[in-house]
């Protein structure tokens, strides 16, 4: 007890950190020798795991420190010098045997030889008013080591009164508050605030992003108002937004307790602190507090031409709906990131053709200056003899997680440049127009090259002559959503061309309702009501479709409903579907609606009881509180039977931002001819034609065509089939973030999440004269892998986590008609192929030497696959052809 007391008054005296007295911080006593013990420990494990599961590691070591000189005119001015020493490294949760890598290591092999005499080398400290103002260290020091001497550092700074302001410590120019007590000091750190210039980057659309939260508390506790000990604790913890099981945590703990004190050496004089700091060594440099980058050595790390050797036999054709081929993608991309243009170069020039579209897709996915100057030197787009690269290259540009202006300038100088094929040509402006919406989301509207492209899009829209020019440039405002464009679609939208007036119109229903004003609704009911020309039913139902989705008005949902009854044939019905399930949904229009049914002339049984087979049909996916997922499937017949349209839609909602995961729309005009019907109402000129239309992760991609032409139209029915024709194929890098985290310790944290998609979506249509038949289909083959490493670095020994998730499906939509009959009869049906999902973690501590820890876990779960009819009326087909799946509804479709 009496040595307790001895002890507990040395502190006292050599913390003078009084709130009564006149000093702001932390104050040293002269003549004093202070002996202290410090730990730091890491953790990183899942969030919600125990920290005793966790890997990790904890180093630990003896401090001293003096006081070298305090100002004469200020005791709050002040100079002291801090040593580690007897430093040790050992396991943070306790491992027997092989399992502890510390174990028989010496601290200097652990270290390192040259690392250990830097680490136990003295710093000073220049103390004013509780704050670090100056860190004075030997420049050439290894920078990891100087962070973990920062970080201590760090714990030196504090003031004993409640307030918020900034402070600069090794986390960076940061947003401090302090809450003072009787028995302590609390500082809480706003990490977010924190401005640094650690690297990363992250996929800009919030559903594929990651939500992140991080928390930072110090106390300085506080005995008979002197300060005994300093605790930190600083968390930070990740999860993937649409995929809740991808989550890390890392937790970081400082502790500094005094434990003796001896006699010291007495002050230095002086007036001025770079003086004294002079007389110490004139080695001493002032270096900056705020964490510095270091780049560990990856050692038996492959090359990237070992690397790609490996790798490429998944990423053959034959395996693109694989897990592997997504695995080998994204481990694929951290090594072209690590290459320099010409080993690219070399890459590229040496693959056969079934490999390039794969690797073309990887090279742009890495998003670096190299790999996109390799890539353009590549690709020579004045040949049409490489096409597939050249359009595999653009969907990657336009898929690009994190974009920069450089890419939207290649992209630019690439139009203006000669192009050997019209289909490449018009792809270059699709995905240009993407780009600018993805850098206009990262604030750089404003920047040279945004605006060349945005002038290039409504320059060309207001002045193209050509009908597959307007459609490019519609195509690519469908992608930018330029506020500055909506003039020029409401143009077209009242255009004589039905194509076009309908790309208008579709590209209209993609901006937010704060576009969708009362001059752009005057538009949208002029075309459904036909109040000045003649529209086609596509262009008619998509006005409809937006004027119900963004804040209709009483009497513009009740003039939708009046005209119900007077609509052709299949368009009332397909009206009518739409209502039901704006209402059956709970659609944000759907209490309008409601209001507008309570009138007897809008709610009758002749209006809601309209035959025919178009429909409507939205649900969901999956919904919880934190996000959900909705499917939309609406098909629209002509009057004869034959399709018109098939829109399948996905959505992924999340807070108040959503993601387009995808849309398949199937078009087709111009076929009553071949069965001797009459077309509908301003759709009896129409040329024969039939296509598909696809969004993608919200780019709309360009569309292709089944048939077009009569000529073309008869090979396709002679034949009784349609071959299917990919709308597109490859590998996408759906998720990229990329984060480097400077600990209050002086670890050093890297946090990467990475998606990758391999996908392959086609369709086609089918169309038989014989058996008075026509069906589409759909196909979409996937494979998904999530995976996230976050890693704690000193250098000498990391500690880390990495997670893996992975699955395989196919999903195919097939539409059948009937038209030897009216009602004709409609099958419309889902087939979903077994889906495997595979988890995968893997915990690690590893030493710099190569010794090391794993700890590795798996779990794998089978959904089988399903075959049902979704939502029709007319049945009795389905019945015949599916009748074991009859009881299936169309809740089961994923």
């Amino acid at each position: 007890m009496i040595l307790l007391a001895v002890l507990f008054v040395c502190f006292i005296s050599s913390y003078s950190a009084s709130v009564k007295g006149h000093t702001t911080g932390l104050s040293l006593n002269n003549d004093r020798l202070y002996k202290l013990t410090y730990s730091t420990e890491v953790f990183v494990n899942q969030v919600g795991e125990p920290l005793q599961d966790s890997a990790g590691y904890k180093i630990s070591s003896n401090v001293d420190v003096v006081l070298l000189w305090r100002n004469p005119d200020g005791d709050d001015d002040q100079l002291i010098k801090v040593t580690i020493k007897d430093v040790n490294v050992e396991n943070v949760n306790q491992r027997e045997g092989e399992k502890n890598i510390f174990n028989g290591k010496k601290i200097s092999k652990i270290i390192g030889k040259d690392n250990l005499p830097a680490l136990q080398t003295p710093v000073l400290l220049h103390l004013t008013r509780g704050k670090v103002t100056d860190y004075y260290s030997y420049p050439n020091e290894p920078v990891s080591i100087q962070n973990l001497k920062r970080g201590l550092a760090s714990l030196f700074q504090m003031q004993l009164t409640s307030g918020t302001s900034n402070e600069v410590d090794i986390s960076g120019d940061c947003k401090v508050t302090y809450q003072a007590h009787h028995d302590k000091v609390t500082k809480i750190k706003a990490l977010d605030t924190c401005k640094t210039k650690m690297p990363g980057f992250t996929t800009q659309n919030k559903v594929l992003g990651v939500s992140s939260k991080a928390v930072s508390v110090t106390t300085y506790k506080i005995e008979d108002s002197f300060v005994t000990a300093v605790i930190a604790e600083e968390t930070h913890a990740f999860s993937l937004n649409f995929l809740r099981k991808a989550t890390g945590k890392v937790v970081s703990r400082q502790k500094l307790e005094l434990k003796t004190t001896a006699a010291g050496p007495g002050l230095m004089p002086g007036k001025k602190v770079a003086a004294v700091v002079k007389a110490v060594d004139p080695n001493y440099k002032s270096i900056p507090l705020v964490g510095q980058l270091f780049q560990s050595e990856c050692k038996r790390c492959p090359s990237l031409s070992e690397f790609w050797q490996s790798a490429r036999k998944q990423l053959q054709p034959d395996n693109l709906a694989k897990a592997d081929s997504s695995r080998s993608f994204l481990d694929l991309i951290h090594h072209l990131r690590a290459a320099k243009k010409e080993e690219l170069l070399q890459i590229l020039k040496s693959e056969n053709k079934e490999i390039l579209p794969q690797l073309v897709d990887a090279v742009t996915s890495a998003q670096t200056p190299d790999s996109l100057e390799a890539i353009l030197e590549f690709l020579n787009f004045k040949s049409e003899s490489d096409i597939i690269l050249q359009e595999r290259f653009l969907y990657a540009c336009g898929f690009a997680s994190h974009p920069n202006e450089a890419l939207l300038k290649a992209l630019l100088k690439t139009f203006k440049n000669p192009i050997g094929s019209n289909d490449i040509r018009e792809t270059v402006v699709i995905v240009i127009g993407a780009l600018i919406r993805k850098l206009c989301q990262q604030e750089a509207c404003k920047a040279p090259a945004v605006v060349e492209a945005k002038k290039l899009i409504l320059g060309g829209l207001e002045k193209a002559e050509k009908k597959e020019d307007i459609k490019m440039y519609l195509l690519a405002l469908k992608n930018a959503l330029l506020p500055e464009g909506i003039p020029l679609l409401l143009k077209y939208l009242e255009s004589d061309d039905g194509p076009i007036s309908h790309l208008a119109a579709t590209s209209l229903q993609r901006y937010e309702s704060s576009f969708i004003t009362d001059e752009v609704k005057t538009v949208l009911n002029r075309v459904y009501h036909q109040n000045r020309k003649v529209h086609e039913k596509t262009v008619r139902t998509t006005a409809a479709a937006i004027i119900l989705n963004n804040n209709p008005s009483y009497m513009e949902v009740k003039n939708l409903l009046l005209s119900i009854g007077e609509l052709p044939k299949e368009m009332n019905k397909y009206m009518l579907s739409v209502v039901q399930d704006i209402l059956r949904f709970q659609s944000p229009a759907s209490k309008m609606v409601r209001r507008v049914l309570k009138e007897m002339v809008t709610h009758n049984y002749d209006r809601f009881a309209k035959s025919g087979s178009s429909s409507a049909y939205t649900g969901y996916v999956e919904r919880d509180p934190h996000m959900a997922s909705t499917y939309s499937l609406d098909i629209l017949y002509s009057g004869s039977g034959i399709l018109r349209r098939s829109n399948l839609n996905i959505f992924q909602y999340m807070e108040n931002t959503h993601l387009h995961a995808s849309q398949v729309v199937i078009e087709a005009q111009g076929l009553e001819a071949l069965i001797a019907a009459t077309p509908d109402e301003g759709e009896e000129n129409l040329d024969s034609f039939a296509g598909m239309s696809a969004i993608l992760f919200d780019v709309q991609l360009r569309p292709v065509t089944f048939f077009n032409g009569y000529s073309d139209l008869m090979a396709k029915v002679l034949s009784a089939s349609g071959d299917p024709v990919s709308v597109v194929k490859g590998l996408i890098l759906l998720t990229d973030h990329s984060q480097v985290i400077q600990l209050q310790s002086g670890l050093k944290a890297n946090v990467e999440f990475q998606g990758g998609l391999a996908i392959d979506i086609s369709g086609a249509m089918e169309f038989s004269l014989w058996y008075r038949e026509s069906k589409t289909r759909v196909k979409n083959r996937v494979a998904v892998v999530v995976t996230s490493d976050i890693t704690v670095d000193s250098s000498f020994v990391k500690a880390g986590l990495q997670s893996s998730f992975e699955t395989e499906a196919g999903l195919e939509f097939i539409s059948t008609v009937q038209f030897s009959q009216y009602p004709f009869l409609v099958c419309m049906q889902m087939d979903k192929d077994e889906a495997p999902f595979r988890q995968y973690v893997t915990k690690y501590e590893r030493l710099a030497t190569g010794r090391g820890y794993v700890s590795r876990k798996g779990k794998e779960k089978l959904f089988p696959g399903s075959e049902f009819p979704l939502h029709q009326e007319n049945s009795d087909m389905c019945k015949v052809v599916f009748a074991p799946q009859a009881e299936n509804s169309s809740d089961g479709w994923f």
